[in-house]
């Protein structure tokens, strides 16, 4: 069987989904999942040092797999990650380690690993990064160069029109397209691009509530969240999973490159309209007008958590996200509902009038991960 390609940057070719590794914890569970994958034509394997053992596990299920004769036309294409910040000195030597790791010569792709601050970018364009990169092509160790990001939108911005990248992995989400604009703009300027974690980031849709669940069907919400990505031209999607099973999807998706049907449309559609009425008044449309706040609260990353939680019946993902702010540093946003001071900034840029220091005081009451009282429904 063919399988379907997409075009990644300016080197090989990638699968409609790529093989995430992050959660494999053992040598047993690479060569399983990493030979399932092969069986379902995913061609892309997306791993880095921060991964714990991981790059060694593939290293050696790589080499078992080849041994057995089972390898994709072309081979693998591997991406691997550098976190950004260290010396020139530590560059060379994690690239010089991942390629001990995997049991290779060369890489397909090395990506800045969180690209969150203008630091970081700084960093890959004039600092350390700029020479650690070089050095690798010069060398002949990789293929292109990318970043992931967890940043904000004028951040991947830059780092997109700086034509520095080859490729980025992004947010993008069914659930949550603020960053959908910025990937068709990487896309139209050549650049590969793949969505991180639409399952469990996108809302935790291989465990969906009840209520998206009905607003999705006749087509499950996870299914209808790949469709979706693969129709608007995204590269490729991360599956990141320990247990082989979870890769059926890609079995019934992975040839599916075209159009959204009409049947794709009207559950979209009913989706976005259930959320509406179900929050009435109170729905955040996500124009980021409200912002800047002068205490820096993510007006619009909070009131989306609202938006899913009574919107989508998604409260055990809001209250997971929301619990990491100020938690995770640079990977997440840094200040709470609770920081709001009720200055009221705010307001009158609201285009839908929301009592948006309410909504805050709510939402915070809601998700916070301890007992209160509950102010909703």
């Amino acid at each position: 069987m063919k399988f379907l390609r997409r075009p990644f940057g300016k080197g090989k070719k990638v699968s409609l989904f790529t093989l995430g590794t992050m959660r494999v914890n053992s040598a047993e569970s690479m060569y399983a999942v990493l030979k399932d994958a092969f069986l379902l034509g995913i061609n892309h394997i997306e791993t880095a040092p921060t991964y714990g053992s991981t790059q060694k596990f593939l290293g050696d299920a790589l080499i078992k797999l080849n041994l057995e004769g089972i390898s994709p036309n072309n081979g693998y294409v591997i991406t691997s990650k550098l976190l950004p910040g260290i010396s020139f000195c530590e560059g060379k030597e994690q690239i010089i380690g991942t390629l001990t790791e995997l049991g290779l010569s060369k890489i397909d792709n090395l990506a800045l690993h969180g690209l969150n601050l203008c630091e970081h970018l700084d960093w890959y364009l004039r600092g350390d990064g700029s020479k650690i990169f070089r050095w690798a092509q010069d060398q002949n160790l990789i293929t292109q160069c990318g970043f992931t990001s967890h940043g904000s939108r004028s951040l991947i911005n830059e780092a997109i029109k700086s034509r520095e990248f080859d490729f980025c992995s992004l947010h993008i989400h069914l659930l949550d397209q603020k960053n959908l604009a910025l990937a068709k703009l990487a896309l139209k300027l050549g650049m590969g691009v793949m969505a991180i974690s639409p399952a469990d980031k996108g809302g935790h849709l291989h465990t969906p509530s009840e209520t998206l669940t009905k607003d999705c069907s006749p087509i499950p919400p996870l299914k209808l969240a790949y469709r979706f990505l693969i129709s608007e031209g995204i590269s490729t999607l991360t599956l990141g999973t320990n247990d082989p099973n979870q890769l059926l999807i890609a079995k019934e998706l992975i040839s599916e490159n075209g159009p959204l049907t009409n049947t794709e449309k009207s559950s979209i559609e009913r989706l976005n309209n259930e959320c509406r009425r179900r929050l009435k008044e109170t729905f955040c449309g996500q124009c980021r007008e409200c912002l800047p706040c002068p205490k820096d609260v993510p007006i619009p990353e909070i009131l989306r958590l609202r938006n899913l939680t009574l919107g989508h019946g998604l409260k055990s993902f809001a209250k997971e996200r929301y619990n990491l702010i100020g938690k995770a540093g640079h990977w997440w946003e840094q200040f709470n509902a609770a920081s709001c001071a009720e200055c009221g900034d705010c307001l009158p840029r609201c285009p839908n009038n929301l009592n948006i220091p309410k909504l805050l005081k709510e939402t915070h009451s809601e998700l916070i991960d301890k007992p209160r009282r509950r102010l909703w429904g």
